[in-house]
């Protein structure tokens, strides 16, 4: 795992209010088809100015206010899936350059901007990103390759700005990276002293608590 650098870089601020799609005869109301925009744009506690969800069940919310996903995935899904991926192809706010779930743990706190912001959890991949792409087995396909993005919850506003650099100034679990908790909850659900490993981090969403102590309690 590497230390936060110079090629830790936002290319690409995607926002987009909840809007109807229709994906492969399958209509949808959701925010996941983001544009680019310039900014810089205000980030609150709940996110970017001018952007929402539309399954607030699933989305949204103080712990998943802005999500990150790594350009360096792209190549690999536009081979995947034989398609040239649009613009925030995952839906993501932050499209970013290099960073991957290896390279940042749950917990760590960043810098981008006047923001401060912090790693909550990984991302889980949801079936309006499978009917995006008419793709039914996207979702095992994301969970497989360990490729989901993350979360951020916001902890002072600000304002950000594509081009900026993710600064990293706290890392208090450095084994706890986003990858290792992704693997523990998707293939390594029985391992009760990882997932209280996980569960002991404080910064973990409250969903992700949840889901981890449920994990734990379940009877071998």
């Amino acid at each position: 795992m590497s230390e936060s650098g110079d090629n830790w870089i936002v290319e690409y601020l995607n926002v987009s209010l909840p809007a109807t799609e229709n994906f492969h005869g399958t209509t949808i109301t959701t925010g996941i088809c983001k544009v680019q925009v310039d900014g810089p744009l205000r980030l609150n506690k709940h996110g970017f100015e001018g952007d929402g969800v539309a399954d607030l069940k699933h989305h949204g919310g103080e712990d998943k206010a802005v999500c990150v996903y790594s350009l360096k995935h792209y190549p690999y899904w536009e081979s995947a899936l034989g398609i040239k991926l649009p613009s925030a192809a995952f839906g993501e706010n932050l499209s970013v350059t290099l960073i991957t779930e290896e390279e940042v743990c749950i917990g760590d706190v960043f810098s981008l901007g006047t923001a401060r912001l912090q790693v909550s959890q990984p991302r889980q991949p949801c079936k309006t990103l499978a009917a995006r792409y008419g793709r039914n087995d996207l979702l095992k396909m994301v969970v497989d390759t360990g490729f989901t993005g993350f979360y951020f919850r916001v902890l002072q506003e600000g304002l950000a700005a594509p081009g900026q650099k993710l600064l990293l100034e706290d890392r208090s679990h450095p084994d706890i990276s986003v990858a290792y908790a992704n693997h523990v909850f998707h293939h390594d659900r029985k391992n009760k002293a990882a997932l209280e490993k996980i569960l002991a981090v404080s910064a973990l969403s409250a969903s992700w608590q949840v889901s981890f102590r449920e994990l734990i309690d379940k009877p071998v």
